[in-house]
């Protein structure tokens, strides 16, 4: 698979991953990495807040940061 922002300027990179929010395939220079808090509620624990990451491509991660 190859990165969809690359292949709409001609090239062909090789992707790293896919974004979360809209399915892009994107390469490492395309790729942004956003770190969320996953709330978890465990039946008889209070709750807990877990740092987790994902990946998103640029259109992706600036209407994020909104």
């Amino acid at each position: 698979m190859h990165c969809l922002d690359c292949h709409t300027r001609g090239a062909a990179s090789p992707a790293v991953g896919v974004c979360r929010g809209c399915g892009a395939a994107v390469c490492a220079d395309h790729a942004r990495i956003v770190t969320y808090e996953v709330r978890r509620r465990p039946l008889l624990a209070p709750p807990s807040e877990t740092p987790a990451r994902s990946v998103r491509c640029f259109p992706c991660a600036q209407a994020d940061s909104r």
